[in-house]
């Protein structure tokens, strides 16, 4: 895929939660007592927990690692996930895409959260709420599930963003996008707006073509 995992890039149409609005979770980490065998959440849940149980949850649907992307406002480790031990961010959302290796011809699914304020707990909530989906599946809820996942699609980019061929090339659309992708991509000093902006139209080009 190539939807980068740094910066968060928050799917198009997705309505954000106010950082006043945000809340403090309760996920932690489960541990069991000797003397009691229920689970207690005990501590805070870390980074590479919480993106472990994302992960635990996507391959329980046959998703594996390379068909993932774990997008937020974390730097990241050589494998491409969220580093551990860094300062929260000032946006603590996150944005989980996936590639269906049934459906490659597909668009990617994704599940975003920024409820909580801080990354792990978002991810966590991403993952209980796969797991959530999972059980809607099982229960002969498929339809509702996969239209769950894949709605996000069809809804319009924040802004009126203007059509694809008002940011691409339309003589050569892949060979822009890879262009303008490079040129304004935040990690070599370029504007995240504009970074999103081209990642949008490229999104939507795709689209047009699977129409």
């Amino acid at each position: 895929m190539t939807i980068p995992a740094y910066p968060l890039q928050w799917p198009s149409g997705w309505k954000r939660t106010e950082a006043a609005w945000r809340t403090r979770a309760k996920f932690g980490q489960k541990r069991q007592s000797t003397y009691n065998p229920s689970w207690k959440v005990h501590g805070e849940l870390s980074i590479a927990q919480a993106t472990d149980r994302v992960r635990d949850e996507l391959r329980r649907m046959g998703i594996a690692d390379d068909d993932l992307v774990i997008s937020t406002n974390l730097s990241l480790r050589l494998d491409g996930l969220p580093r551990s031990s860094q300062r929260e961010p000032d946006d603590p959302g996150v944005a989980v895409y996936w590639q269906d290796p049934f459906h490659a011809d597909h668009p990617p699914r994704c599940m975003a959260i920024d409820r909580y304020d801080r990354v792990a707990d978002n991810l966590a909530a991403v993952a209980a709420t796969l797991d959530a989906m999972r059980a809607i599946e099982r229960h002969g809820g498929a339809e509702i599930l996969d239209r769950a996942f894949t709605g996000f699609t069809s809804l319009p980019a924040p802004g009126g963003t203007s059509h694809w061929r008002d940011v691409l090339d339309p003589r050569d659309p892949e060979g822009s996008y890879r262009r303008l992708r490079s040129q304004h991509h935040p990690d070599r000093g370029g504007d995240a707006d504009e970074f999103n902006a081209v990642q949008h139209a490229w999104e939507a080009y795709q689209l047009e073509q699977r129409a």
